[in-house]
């Protein structure tokens, strides 16, 4: 896999048992680009560590007066200096490549569970910490990944120059071969805690990041009701943790990279006297003593990368723990999918409610529990973050559909959907029948002054479809936003269209006019629309009423306001106290006041 071939066609099913399993998922799902990096960084550590060799020939050259010696060592070590080169920048470009690719592969896997989910993600996971996972966490993930074959590679090296120091003088090899694997234990004890302190900091980051997701969402708010200093005071607690806390992982870290340094210097130091030692006894000559020396101070190049695997297991270690935890979640209710992917019709059907919304008709239902109602609109989509008995349209079991199908087959909007930023035009740019045009959804939405206002805060452009939308439609009002939201799902034209509150944040007589073109709009094609409104509820061909999680009226509007007590105290707004009393007044009024409306609209 080259980076211009991105986005995998498939990221694969990951391991995501624990955050080593997945890394480890994620090496073997890259052997072919890790190979190519150990070989690479073979010849490059292989043709550094063939330098001091090459220097040793050229001194021992000098001291005998040789210039077939010295042209050897010449020739040898212009070998050397272009198998460095040659493996370096190689090695460089198969290094980058395993990172960016590793770091895109779990940037899909993410994208792809939270599609799976939805908005059951949000609900288990906190947002600043998918955001984390998604930004910070795939690049130590990515680290750790393409760091690997690196650390093989200088591990391999080490090893055969120890061998070769042992056979090339075995005097001064053995200190090194002793003296070197302890260099490369000797930070062991402190990994641990540096692990920790890492831990440490990463929480707090994140915590920091969901105090600002969460800040940002409701500036607005905070700022109607003066609250904004007191949240940014919170933010900036939160990020002086994170920066103690960094500086503290800083700290053990700066001691484990002094370590590194310590210990080869004194090991350079040791065998530096026992070979002047051997060398004035005669038991090795100049260039032996030169070749030996020279191969200790450069063996810790390659050591570095021994700090450098740890660093970077550390920091991804937690990140990878993080990624997979949050591909781990599942749906209670996903399946395979037993049945065949097929897009079923018919009338859509809760068993456990006893909803019934007949295919091809607008049916409204009311219900007193807002809670309630958000969830049987998440179970009619089939598929629900929570366990039940599977909603049937025309019969089929939608829970026994793949995702895809049930996903197709019925649609639902909740109550707070969400704007993606760029332009109209990419914003109603979704998966569609082709029946329904942005124009006719637009209309019938009532998105005229949307539109309007798009243009008006858009100096580069005079269409709306050009216009840009800030991030989660920020810039528009409540109802605006919710209108948008609706023309993108008419749009979709799917066999069943749940709206749950599709009008709570626009005005009546705009209210009236959208229930009437989606009752023309969708004419033909199955709505269930989650309401307390009249005006909507009036232009239903029939009212089903939830109480205590149970059908219990189903009729026409105005027949269930003057039939149904339990209905017209939910319609109404009325209390306990007033309903008695008050039931006919209510009642009158209601119905005075959609006809007041239908003459307006």
């Amino acid at each position: 896999m080259q980076i211009q071939d991105l986005p995998y066609p498939d990221p694969g099913v990951p391991d995501a048992r624990s955050g080593p399993r997945f890394l480890w998922w994620l090496f073997r799902n890259q052997l072919g680009g890790q190979l190519k990096s150990l070989a690479w960084g073979l010849l490059h550590f292989a043709s550094v560590a063939a330098l001091p060799f090459c220097v040793g020939v050229a001194v021992q050259a000098v001291v005998d007066r040789s210039g077939t010696g010295l042209a050897l060592a010449g020739g040898l070590l212009a070998l050397a200096c272009v198998g460095n080169a040659v493996g370096d920048t190689f090695l460089h470009r198969t290094a980058i490549t395993n990172w960016i690719t590793a770091a895109a592969r779990v940037q899909q896997l993410l994208a792809r569970k939270a599609a799976h989910l939805g908005s059951a993600l949000t609900r288990r996971v906190a947002a600043g910490e998918v955001v984390a996972v998604s930004t910070g966490d795939v690049e130590k993930i990515g680290w750790f990944v393409e760091a690997l074959s690196r650390f093989t590679a200088a591990l391999v090296t080490i090893v055969l120059v120890c061998v070769g120091l042992l056979v090339y003088q075995p005097a001064l090899g053995v200190v090194v071969a002793v003296g070197l694997p302890a260099l490369a234990l000797a930070v062991l004890p402190l990994l641990p805690r540096a692990t920790r302190r890492a831990d440490t900091q990463r929480e707090k980051a994140g915590r920091a990041t969901e105090l600002a997701s969460d800040t940002v969402a409701g500036l607005r708010v905070l700022r109607g009701i003066g609250g904004e200093e007191l949240f940014l005071d919170r933010y900036r607690s939160a990020s002086q943790e994170v920066r103690h806390a960094a500086v503290r992982s800083a700290r053990m870290w700066s001691l484990i990279s002094a370590i590194q340094v310590l210990l080869p210097g004194l090991l350079l130091i040791a065998v530096v006297w026992y070979g002047v030692r051997l060398a004035r006894e005669g038991r090795i000559t100049v260039g032996e003593l030169v070749t030996v020396y020279s191969s200790v101070m450069v063996l810790t190049y390659p050591l570095r990368h021994f700090e450098e695997i740890a660093m970077a297991y550390s920091f991804s270690r937690p990140s990878a723990k993080r990624a997979a935890g949050v591909l781990s979640l599942q749906r209670p209710t996903d399946t395979a999918g037993s049945r065949a992917a097929d897009v079923p019709s018919g009338d859509l059907y809760d068993p456990e409610t006893g909803l019934l919304a007949p295919a091809g008709r607008l049916t409204a239902v009311v219900c007193g529990d807002p809670d309630a109602a958000g969830l049987l609109a998440e179970r009619l989509g089939g598929h629900p973050s929570q366990e039940g008995t599977s909603v049937l349209l025309g019969g089929v079991p939608l829970d026994e559909l793949p995702l895809d199908s049930a996903r197709t087959a019925v649609l639902i909007q909740d109550k707070d959907p969400v704007l993606l930023s760029g332009t109209l035009r990419g914003l109603l740019d979704v998966p569609a029948s082709g029946a329904v045009q942005p124009d006719q959804a637009l209309a019938a939405a009532q998105c005229d002054d949307v539109l309007a206002a798009l243009v008006q805060g858009s100096l580069d452009t005079t269409d709306p479809m050009d216009a840009r939308i800030t991030e989660r439609g920020r810039s528009l009002s409540g109802g605006q936003r919710q209108r948008l939201a609706l023309a993108r799902s008419l749009i979709t034209d799917p066999e069943a269209l749940v709206l749950d509150e599709p009008t709570s944040a626009v005005d009546s007589h705009t209210e009236a006019r959208i229930a009437q073109g989606v009752r023309e709009l969708r004419d033909g094609r199955t709505t269930v629309v989650f309401t307390s409104s009249p005006l909507l509820l009036d232009r239903a061909d029939r009212v089903v009423f939830l109480h205590d999680g149970e059908a219990v009226a189903v009729g026409a509007h105005r027949e269930l306001v003057r039939t149904e007590p339990r209905y017209r105290a939910v319609v109404t707004r009325e209390t306990d106290d007033e309903a008695a009393p008050k039931g006919s007044v209510a009642l009158n009024d209601v119905l005075h006041e959609l006809e007041e409306i239908e003459e307006k609209a």
